[in-house]
């Protein structure tokens, strides 16, 4: 077998459990906390310190699995073994995945394997049966950018998963020598990978652990993504292993009960193609909580290189607030729409802003979609308060749940779920629980009128000062910057109060002040 090949990787099925908190894709070892921290230069091998643990619990070389030949061990964690075999009917190389949980199970004289104990009877069996049923679903993915599961079955008393080996290079390894990269290259691995991507979203499942290793580059150039050993569904009820790559993981897979969706693996999909880009994995999603660290794309990709609605589409999948991104594949392919081209050493691109001017003789948004309408001061009041335990975000925290509150105490309890400390959360709640105010609006229409959307909003202010807003703003925080300026366009009498609004969302203070000047130059107040 060649090194090349040697260097495939597999697919595995979701976690069977809470308990497994640290299980990886089999071919990744376990880490022992609750958090499991992969590490993104890791190679899909054996380490020497497992070497032994392998040989002991691993089927031997050139064991039978029906018709497949066990050739070796590809890798080892604490939900399983994975080997590289070799179909004896097709002469086809296949990596299988065997279900074999180190703390629950061991290998039996006769190769079976069988519960450690009468206690951990039951949850293995609960974990064999969760493997068979995710094993199927997985292997109903039909697409050329996943890998493909060709069969699974049961044998020796535990379960077996058959997948296509893919032989080629990890992501890491391809482009080492293929840097800087083209726009055409990036998006040659970004559009098949997304198409993928939606095909799992549809089956209501979510990758979570999207990031160069787990992309692979076949033979033929064409990108496959890997490794589903922390695959969930996205409508589970319970608990949700916290299992995180640095950089590529999004905030709310830190915590089990993070609110995880398809802008969760948008994030970390946009956390691959900054790496591709820029050469430098993304700043720790907790790292940019108090304090955003992270040099957006369009300000530090080379702007000659990268299309500038290529880089703002990054910088839009990596906000750190999850209502703030793409919702999904499809809302983010469509940033990219236009991009691709069928003869890429040949296209040029460039960057186009288009405004949708906001229909006519529409009176401005009053409410929430709740039906009320919060004064400034009181969210004002909120967001400080707030602010001191979640840093930046709070404000958009603030808009989010206000969309869902009828009154200020009511408000605060909601985002009150943001601090993480128990006491302080306590005390924050507390802080606000006297204020029982409804604010403007009629707190007794019905449930449905309350779930209406507010009307249109409408502007005083041209397309092409817009525009110009966003496209100033975005330089100072990203993709964000197109959501700021349509809710301050509705709000804003003039372009003078546009900037002025705006310029809220800059932390830094001179930074702020060049805005402010730029706000009395455009209305006319020297």
């Amino acid at each position: 077998m060649t090194a090349k090949s040697r260097s495939a990787r597999c697919v595995s099925p979701p976690n069977a459990a809470s308990r497994f908190a640290s299980t990886r894709c089999s071919c990744t070892p376990s880490a022992p906390s609750r958090i499991a921290r992969t590490n993104p230069a890791r190679r899909p091998r054996l380490r020497s310190s497992r070497i032994s643990m392998a040989a002991e619990i691993a089927l031997p070389h050139g064991y039978a699995l029906h018709e497949y030949r066990v050739e070796e061990t590809l890798g080892i964690g604490g939900f399983g073994l994975t080997y590289l075999a070799t179909d004896s009917n097709l002469n086809l190389k296949v990596a299988i995945k065997e279900y074999l949980p180190g703390d629950l199970a061991q290998r039996g004289e006769d190769q079976s394997v069988q519960p450690k104990s009468e206690s951990s009877s039951e949850s293995f069996k609960w974990g064999l049966s969760r493997f068979l049923d995710e094993s199927r679903t997985l292997a109903s993915f039909r697409h050329p950018n996943i890998v493909r599961v060709l069969r699974f079955f049961e044998a020796n008393s535990t379960a077996y998963m058959v997948m296509e080996f893919v032989a080629g290079q990890p992501l890491g390894e391809w482009i080492r020598t293929r840097r800087p990269l083209e726009q055409s290259a990036v998006l040659a691995i970004a559009i098949p990978l997304l198409d993928g991507l939606e095909v799992i979203h549809r089956t209501g499942y979510l990758h979570r652990d999207i990031k160069p290793g787990n992309v692979f580059i076949r033979e033929d150039g064409s990108p496959v993504l890997l490794d589903f050993g922390s695959a969930r569904t996205a409508s589970s009820g319970t608990e949700r292993t916290a299992i995180v790559t640095p950089g590529y993981a999004p905030i709310e897979q830190y915590h089990s009960q993070g609110r995880q969706g398809p802008w969760s693996d948008l994030y970390a999909f946009g956390g691959v193609l900054y790496w591709m880009i820029i050469g430098k994995r993304p700043v720790e999603a907790v790292a940019r909580v108090r304090q955003d660290m992270l040099p957006p794309a369009v300000q530090v990709a080379d702007r000659s290189r990268y299309s500038m609605e290529l880089l703002t589409a990054v910088d839009w999948a990596l906000v750190s607030h999850e209502e703030q991104r793409p919702q999904s594949v499809a809302e983010f392919r469509s940033a990219l729409s236009g991009l691709a081209a069928p003869d890429p050493g040949t296209v040029t691109y460039k960057t186009t802003v288009k405004i949708q001017a906001p229909p006519q003789g529409t009176a401005p948004p009053t409410t929430f979609p709740t039906g009320v309408e919060f004064d400034r001061e009181s969210l004002k009041k909120i967001e400080t308060e707030l602010a001191k335990h979640i840093g930046p975000i709070a404000p958009l925290v603030i808009k989010a749940a206000a969309k869902k509150a009828y009154t200020v105490s009511g408000l605060a309890e909601i985002v009150s779920a943001d601090i993480a400390d128990e006491k302080l959360r306590a005390a924050f709640v507390r802080r606000f629980s006297g204020d029982k105010s409804t604010p403007t609006g009629d707190p007794n229409r019905t449930g449905a009128a309350r779930q209406q959307s507010a009307p249109p909003s409408t502007s005083n202010i041209d397309a092409p000062t817009l525009a110009n807003a966003e496209a100033a703003l975005a330089k100072y925080i990203g993709a964000v910057a197109k959501v700021v300026v349509k809710r301050a366009a509705a709000k804003a009498r003039d372009a003078g109060e546009l900037y002025l609004l705006i310029a809220e969302e800059i932390e830094d203070k001179d930074e702020r002040n060049a805005f402010v000047r730029k706000a009395i130059s455009a209305s006319g107040k020297e």
